[in-house]
């Protein structure tokens, strides 16, 4: 998708919205703004696009209800906060919807659920049944009883897996920013608005890294999370959710924010892989490996293998980095960490000299390896 007009050709959306743009920047839930979004959203529904809601909100809605001064820095508290302000969260998108005789459904995920395949196809199995029955579906972080999440999550990653799960055409997130510039604004008035570039365009994660307007606000989040969409074919939308009626102008072309267009889409599998925000382990690999992993897409032998980090198990997920600490690709482990560190560095034919019971001669098989 590298046309603004061509957005109203899809047919399948997940729209991110942040707690600044619902809770007024903190101060409670904003209703207004909750019924401006979902007129927006029957909207797009009445244009046949199919729409999946991801909606941060519950804990700065609950520290609101609860009175407190501030947002707590104790998980229970932010538990506590979360489970108040879910069900008044959920409540005010109910009754905004009622208007349009939309039927919401809410569905809570964490990262853990995303992690296990058995569950993330689950996951994938429910929300696409929500959308046959034409339900608006409504997604938050768990955060009742996340923890890593709760403390350190921004629901832009959430959005990017949601996308991933029913392979969405566009995700877009609301933002209380114009969308990327080239450099902060505020310091350099040449600073340029991005309106359309790759999402897998390394120089833009650069920016953000050096401390740019891209890395204030949770842009490097959304980088990444645009990143993890563009693995499964979707483009990511990074607009400003003040502007009026927004996402009706978006779906017309208007050149609002920044349109990061997607790569090529990879198997739904690798997809999973790729997406994961945590992994098990990880494995050094020096530079032959590196080379055979880019340039052919072959499997990871033990051969090619420098360190071994983490107490993974068989099956589970792990990163390759090269000998510089940049994540090549990552996979699933044939081999248990302890077992890995007893192979590694060694020829095929030498595994089973070690391990008489090698389930594999590779490390990593390419049907179960992703590069990145």
């Amino acid at each position: 998708m590298s046309d603004r007009s061509s957005i109203k050709d899809s047919k399948r959306w997940v729209v991110k919205v942040g707690s600044a743009l619902l809770t007024n920047d903190g101060e409670g839930l904003h209703r207004a703004t909750i019924i401006k979004l979902a007129e927006q959203i029957a909207f797009l529904r009445d244009k046949g696009i199919e729409v999946v809601l991801v909606s941060s909100g519950s804990v700065a809605a609950g520290v609101s209800q609860l009175g407190m001064k501030a947002r707590p820095t104790r998980v229970d508290e932010l538990q506590a906060a979360a489970a108040v302000g879910q069900a008044s969260l959920v409540r005010h998108y109910e009754e905004a919807f009622q208007p349009f005789n939309i039927q919401t459904a809410q569905v809570l995920l964490t990262h853990s659920d995303i992690a296990n395949r058995e569950r993330y196809l689950n996951a994938r199995s429910t929300l696409l049944r929500l959308l046959e029955l034409d339900v608006l579906t409504i997604v938050n972080e768990n955060d009742t009883v996340a923890t890593d999440e709760i403390c350190f999550g921004d629901n832009d990653s959430l959005g990017s897996l949601v996308t991933n799960l029913v392979g969405a055409d566009l995700m877009v997130i609301l933002t209380d920013q114009n969308g990327l510039y080239t450099s902060d604004p505020r310091s350099n008035p040449d600073a340029s608005l991005l309106n359309e570039v790759s999402a897998g365009d390394e120089s833009l994660m650069a920016m953000a890294t050096g401390g740019t307007t891209l890395g204030r606000g949770g842009m490097v989040t959304k980088l990444s999370a645009a990143q993890i969409a563009s693995r499964s074919g979707a483009s990511t939308l990074i607009a400003n959710g003040r502007e009026s009626r927004v996402l009706e102008r978006l779906y017309q072309g208007e050149v609002l924010g920044t349109l990061l267009t997607a790569s090529n889409r990879v198997p739904s599998k690798k997809q999973w892989m790729a997406g994961q925000m945590k992994i098990a382990g990880k494995v050094v690999i020096d530079d032959g490996a590196e080379k055979v992993l880019q340039q052919s897409g072959k499997s990871l032998l033990p051969v090619g293998v420098v360190s071994v980090d983490g107490d993974f198990m068989r099956g589970e997920l792990i990163s390759c980095v090269n000998k510089h600490g940049k994540e090549i690709a990552r996979g699933l482990s044939s081999y248990s960490a302890e077992d890995a560190r007893l192979i590694m560095g060694k020829a095929s034919e030498s595994i089973r000299e070690l391990l008489p019971f090698a389930p594999d001669d590779e490390l990593i098989h390419r049907d179960n390896l992703v590069l990145l």
